[in-house]
């Protein structure tokens, strides 16, 4: 049975992660780090209430556990947030991954942690694992500040990297696009969408399996995951508004110029999957199928 510890399990994937894994009670034992209340909504796993980024606290709660796994899902990730809360950015994105890795030795962990698309400056799209980070936002940075302390001082670790996390659990602290989108139409509200933005979104149900697949096989290295088409982030809504048959001419499309946002945003990511379907064993699907796969759930 292998112990894993969620960072952040209050969070979208960090609940989505432990509905996942206490399905298996008789391969995981499973403890949620967040803060405040445990939201999940359910209390047949061990939730501790912590400030991870209190060195002292999280250490002595790690040595009682030893966990065999941590999965580090805790980020600050609201972009133009974290360009104007620098030091409160650092504190989680950065070092809460350096006291992990510390910790971790200790124990011989398996560090699994989240990244991003934001680490690339987006001038080309279908980024493979080894290209070359240039991130143009202060929370692109971070995130590659935690991947290199990994890259560099530990040898037990998995990265998945990661675009446009949507989905939906039982307690949400923040919406993400599908469901703003969604809303949106519903109330019949018009709203406008950038269209030269491309990204390939991520069902968290998608990002679970992919944590669930590293986990389970101690699968080593960085791995990109997300669906597997490239679209602007116009395309996403009017796909969305496709699916949930909502009304699309209420989407109207406007460039990124003028959206006049604190934290610049790469205009093309996405990711090459080759490496995460041959070694990692992960299969993405297509953003509609993945958005019919939500909608069921939804339903």
């Amino acid at each position: 049975m292998k112990k894993i510890v969620i960072t952040g399990s209050n969070g979208l994937l960090g609940q989505t992660l432990v509905n996942l894994l206490v399905k298996e009670k008789e391969n995981y034992e499973v403890i949620g780090f967040s803060r405040g209340e445990n939201r999940s909504g359910r209390n047949d796993f061990e939730y501790v209430s912590i400030d991870i980024t209190n060195r002292e606290d999280l250490f002595e709660k790690l040595a009682i556990y030893k966990p065999d796994v941590i999965v580090n899902t805790a980020a600050m990730t609201q972009v133009d947030m974290c360009e104007d809360a620098q030091k409160e950015c650092d504190a989680i994105n950065v070092t809460l991954v350096d006291d992990l890795i510390i910790a971790s030795k200790e124990f011989n962990t398996h560090i699994i942690q989240l990244s991003t698309d934001f680490i690339f400056d987006g001038k080309k799209g279908y980024y493979k694992e080894d290209d070359i980070a240039n991130p143009l936002s202060y929370y692109g940075q971070s995130k590659l500040k935690a991947e290199e302390l990994l890259t560099t001082s530990y040898n037990n670790y998995t990265i998945l990297r990661t675009i446009l996390v949507y989905g939906q659990v039982y307690d949400m602290s923040r919406s993400n696009i599908v469901l703003w989108v969604k809303e949106s139409l519903e109330n019949q509200k018009e709203i406008t969408i950038v269209n030269d933005q491309y990204r390939m979104p991520t069902y968290v149900e998608s990002l679970a399996e992919a944590c669930k697949l590293a986990i389970d096989n101690h699968v080593l290295g960085v791995f990109n995951i997300s669906s597997n088409e490239l679209l602007s982030v116009y395309e996403i809504a009017q796909q969305i508004a496709e699916v949930f048959k909502l009304d699309k001419t209420l989407i109207k499309p406007i460039s990124s110029e003028t959206l006049n946002q604190r934290a610049k945003r790469p205009a093309k990511t996405g990711f090459n999957l080759e490496k995460t379907k041959k070694e990692l064993g992960f299969m993405p699907n297509s953003f509609k199928k993945d958005l019919q796969i939500f909608k069921q759930k939804l339903t």
